[in-house]
This record gives structure tokens, sequence and C-alpha cells, in this order.
């Protein structure tokens, strides 16, 4: 019999409803229903579900919608620090970078780092250094990641003592039986600068 396979994904641990979106909730539909897209069409044509999650997670990274890249939020220092990890069950093996700045797709240096490197994680300048090493990753000035809504949402969340965020995942599952689990986020708006993981 064919090995089943297929693709889930989250967007979003953090403390919202679906109402208090508003318009955001069908352009945050829309980012998922695309990275699903990405990663189910790799998956359909017979490639590692380590492609396929890469693929997905480089869709969120990439929609200003998604607390993953360009829609990063802010620092309480309004800089942008990103993180993303990649596991695959197949080999157990994981890469993961934190508090990257100026990478456009975290997810892309995550999975150089488990794939070119003998390290697990690699942080700030050193996982950006690493990324320069060995080619093939796409850096972008800080301010690509500026969106208005989270620039307002900071100058809120300052104004209070409180703050937002969320993490993407996904889980994709190949016809060879390989399971493959990736996540990306910018962690708690307001955050301290160096923090690692959403809180």
């Amino acid at each position: 019999m064919p090995r089943r396979w297929g693709i889930v994904i989250h967007t979003g641990a953090s403390r919202f409803t679906l109402e208090s979106l508003g318009d955001r909730q069908a352009e945050m539909r829309a980012a998922m229903s695309a990275a699903l897209t990405a990663g189910h069409e790799i998956l359909a044509s017979g490639g590692s579900s380590v492609e396929a999650v890469e693929a997905a997670v480089v869709v969120l990274e990439d929609s200003p919608h998604c607390n993953a890249g360009r829609g990063a939020v802010f620092t309480r220092d309004a800089t942008h620090e990103l993180d993303a990890a990649i596991m695959d069950g197949r080999t157990m093996t994981a890469g993961a970078v934190a508090a990257v700045r100026r990478v456009k797709n975290p997810v892309r240096l995550a999975r150089l780092v488990m794939e070119r490197s003998a390290h697990v994680l690699l942080v700030g300048d050193g996982a950006e250094a690493f990324g320069r090493m060995q080619g093939g990753i796409e850096f972008v000035p800080e301010t690509y990641f500026h969106t208005d809504f989270r620039w307002e949402q900071l100058q809120r969340a300052l104004a209070r003592a409180g703050g937002s965020g969320g993490v993407g995942g996904l889980v994709g599952l190949d016809r060879q039986g390989g399971v493959v689990m990736s996540f990306n986020t910018s962690g708690m708006g307001r955050g301290y600068m160096g923090r690692t993981g959403k809180r």
C-alpha cells in the first residue's frame, strides 16, 4: 500500500481570539493556505518532508501578517530578532538559529545549521556569519521587517505592561515516512533584546 503523507500547520500560540484579529483574519488564513499549498505540492510530487516544511515556513516568513519574518514583532528597543528551528525525525538531527536580525528566511539558515554544522543552535551575529560563510542565505536590511501594524502594536505595548507574540509551526510527513517539524517566531512584542523564544 502507498504510504500516507501530509502536512499540518499552526500560526499563533498567543493570547488572542479569532474575533480580535478583525480584518487580519482573512490575510492570516491566506498566508497559512499558501504555506500549506507550497508544502503540499512538494510532498505530492514525492519530495522530502524537509523540503516541504522549509518551503512552507518560507511562505510564512515572507508574509507581513505572521510573526515569523517580515511581520515580526518589535523588541522594546524597536529592533527585530528572529528565531527558527527545524528537526528531522529520520536522522534525529536538528538545527536552530536565534536572535538573527538581517536574515530574510531564518528557517533556511536553521536547515544549514542542521545539515552543515556540528551544532544545534547558533545565535545572533555568529549565526549570520555562518550563513554568509555557507552561502545561499538572503540578507536584508533591518527595515525590511518593519510593518506599521507591528509598530503601532509596540507603541500600545510600551504604554502598558504587556506584550504579544506567537509561534508558527509545521509538521510534514513524506511518502518515505520521514517526519520533519519546524517553528519560527520573533518572540514576544516589547521583549528584551537577546531573548530567545516567545518568553
